[in-house]
């Protein structure tokens, strides 16, 4: 199988992090120093509370609602709601579920994961409700199309389409105390990372690899999204990385961008959150309302 990039490299739009709550995932990442927006639910009754950055990119913590709802949703073939359900039960209330990639056409990246064998089931198309800093409301109109490998239950990749472009202002909620704005890479652990270098370079879009001893890294338009084995992930975040003793892909780590590494220490050191240093970065191990590893290094 050779890997088809038919498109330049996809951008990253956003990263799904399972919590408990939305209460305890705010809480969290406040004392992070991120800015956090107002919660918002969608119509299949998850919801969520966004942490924007001035890249593009967002993290989505995300919170089940509304669990007739949810079930409901699923029970009718919603593909996401569904893949939330699924890993929660297989691997706790917080964690790290997802990709979202932008797309300018998902009904195209729909086809052509039918196509290569990776299609995770029908679209989906909802609005919701976007709130921003001064409390003015829009709504958002998005279209979604669902890849994933039955090798991994434990991670999913999808592409996102705006079909309407809400008209708030997000600008205050990409300024952020820990003086992060954007996202460098994206960690997944599997014993054997080029077992899944066709999956990850299809919905990528990008056929170049980098394959070393510690596993392979493909670079998305906007960030690096790297597969470490056991090793690799001991390299670069320390103990708190491994990949457990199951085969797949896991989600593990997100490294950001972040303007001035002493000045973030000292807002971790003020909030009392832990923190130890690893490889030239700052690093925050998960923690209820953070369900993967964060990881800062300083840029400019």
């Amino acid at each position: 199988m050779v890997s088809s990039s038919p498109v330049p490299p996809r951008a990253v739009d956003h990263l799904v992090l399972p919590v408990q709550g939305l209460e305890i995932a705010r809480s969290r990442h406040l004392a992070l120093g991120f800015s956090v927006a107002a919660d918002a639910r969608h119509p299949f009754g998850t919801e969520n509370a966004c942490v924007f950055l001035a890249d593009g990119t967002y993290l989505e913590p995300l919170a089940v609602g509304h669990r007739e709802t949810c079930e409901a949703a699923a029970i009718k073939g919603n593909v996401f709601v569904a893949r939330d359900q699924a890993y929660r039960f297989r691997r706790g209330q917080d964690g790290f579920s997802a990709i979202a990639f932008a797309s300018h056409d998902a009904g195209a990246d729909h086809k052509r994961f039918g196509k290569l064998g990776y299609s995770a089931g029908k679209m989906l198309k909802f609005t919701r409700v976007f709130e921003d800093a001064a409390g003015k409301k829009d709504k958002g109109e998005f279209r979604l199309a669902f890849a994933a490998d039955l090798r991994a239950p434990d991670c999913f990749l999808f592409t996102c389409e705006r079909l309407n472009v809400p008209k708030t202002d997000r600008s205050a909620l990409e300024k952020h105390d820990n003086g992060v704005f954007g996202v460098r890479e994206i960690a997944f652990c599997e014993t054997n990372p080029t077992d899944f270098q066709y999956f990850l370079q299809d919905v990528a879009c990008q056929r170049e690899v980098n394959a070393h001893s510690f596993g392979m890294e493909i670079a998305a338009a906007n960030a690096n999204l790297a597969v470490y084995s056991a090793e690799g992930m001991k390299a670069w975040f320390g103990s708190g990385g491994n990949c457990g003793h199951s085969r797949g892909l896991r989600l593990k780590a997100v490294v950001f961008k972040a303007a001035n590494l002493d000045k973030l220490r000292n807002l971790l050191k003020g909030k009392g959150v832990s923190w130890r240093e690893h490889a030239g970065r700052v690093i925050v191990d998960s923690a209820p309302g953070q369900g993967a590893i964060y990881a800062f290094e300083e840029s400019k």
